[in-house]
């Protein structure tokens, strides 16, 4: 086959809405007073596409960013400044050490061992992550007066909140754990909140915030509906109509079957790109804003939905997601970072 035959258009396409994205961080960047907004940029922003939403939050301002593997930090530098990268994970052994003083990343060094292996590569600017009661990655508090501490050039002290998205005593308990974190771990500056964290108010902003979820449309406390715009907008073909006849049923093991003449779509999109069995029976497509249902079971590669209402959609038409990550999230279970991150790479990313 020749290497420049052209590929055919993808039947999957994800518009991410720039300007949105923009907004939002701006809007996050306002909520964080006296803070300024980060962005966690992991996961291929969450999904969306790096290539696409890094550019547009550098271009709206954002100057700080997390990645949490080191692939994504090769990636990031392709569009900004290697030193306001920084790595969640840390390094792993020596050589990761060796490679984010090469690549001039900052690690977030989440233990006393990788504190050591970063003095051990030489050093230089750094963050430091320290457990306040999440148990899952940081310096145990009662490592943060360890004599290797003193030794780092550390820009940020972080620690991350565990239940933001509610209203928790654990939040108040992490943030009185952090300011004797504060007080105890010099540092350029301090950061704690996530986007949940943000809406808890000034106190839980520190000087640098790290939002993620709302930055691409989702809303982790009420505080933040009405302020945060959608970002991505899933759409999937229509690849063939189908007439039903009553007693027809739709898809594996039979879940639908028609009590009337029906006219059905298949689209090509299943639980391989993201759209999981969760929305059998209880997803909806929109055509031209008109809502229809999802028919029977979703497949890895298909699902079907009913066009009766549709009589103008065909073959090679675009039905797009109901994806507002709120409702989206409400109706499928699924939590909004999930509904996000779970967007296959089938789908065409544009703009």
């Amino acid at each position: 086959m020749p290497d420049d035959l052209p590929l055919p258009p993808a039947a999957l396409r994800l518009r991410l809405d720039t300007a949105a994205l923009a907004s939002n961080w701006r809007a996050l960047d306002a909520l964080s007073g006296r803070a300024r907004a980060g962005a966690a940029i992991k996961a291929d922003c969450y999904g969306l596409g790096m290539s696409a939403a890094l550019p547009t939050l550098a271009a709206a301002g954002c100057q700080d960013w997390f990645v949490a593997h080191w692939q994504e930090a090769a990636a990031a530098v392709r569009h900004v400044p290697a030193a306001q990268v920084s790595m969640l994970h840390g390094p792993m052994t020596d050589a990761e050490a060796v490679y984010a003083r090469a690549l001039g990343v900052r690690p977030v060094l989440n233990s006393l061992e990788q504190v050591r292996r970063w003095l051990r590569a030489g050093g230089g600017a750094c963050e430091l992550m320290v457990d306040t009661g999440m148990s899952r990655l940081g310096l145990p508090l009662g490592d943060i007066l360890d004599p290797a501490i003193a030794k780092l050039e550390i820009e940020t002290c972080m620690s991350h909140l565990a239940s933001a998205d509610e209203d928790s005593g654990q939040n108040a308990a992490q943030l009185g754990r952090f300011r004797d974190v504060m007080r105890a771990v010099p540092a350029r500056r301090y950061s704690f909140a996530n986007s949940a964290g943000i809406a808890l108010g000034p106190d839980y902003h520190c000087d640098l915030t790290r939002p993620g979820l709302a930055l691409y449309g989702g809303v982790p406390r009420g505080e933040l509906a009405g302020k945060i715009a959608q970002v991505a907008y899933p759409e999937a073909a229509v690849i063939q109509v189908r007439q039903l006849a009553a007693g027809d049923s739709v898809g594996y093991n039979a879940t639908f079957t028609a009590d009337r003449a029906m006219r059905v779509g298949v689209i090509a999109i299943g639980y391989a790109d993201g759209y999981l069995r969760c929305w059998s029976g209880r997803g909806y497509v929109l055509w031209h804003g008109q809502r229809l249902p999802v028919l029977g079971r979703v497949s890895m590669d298909m699902t079907i939905v009913d066009l009766t209402a549709a009589e103008n959609c065909g073959e090679g038409d675009w039905l797009a997601l109901e994806y507002t990550l709120p409702e989206a999230a409400a109706a499928s279970g699924l939590s909004q970072y999930e509904l996000l991150t779970l967007l296959g790479r089938r789908f065409a990313r544009c703009q």
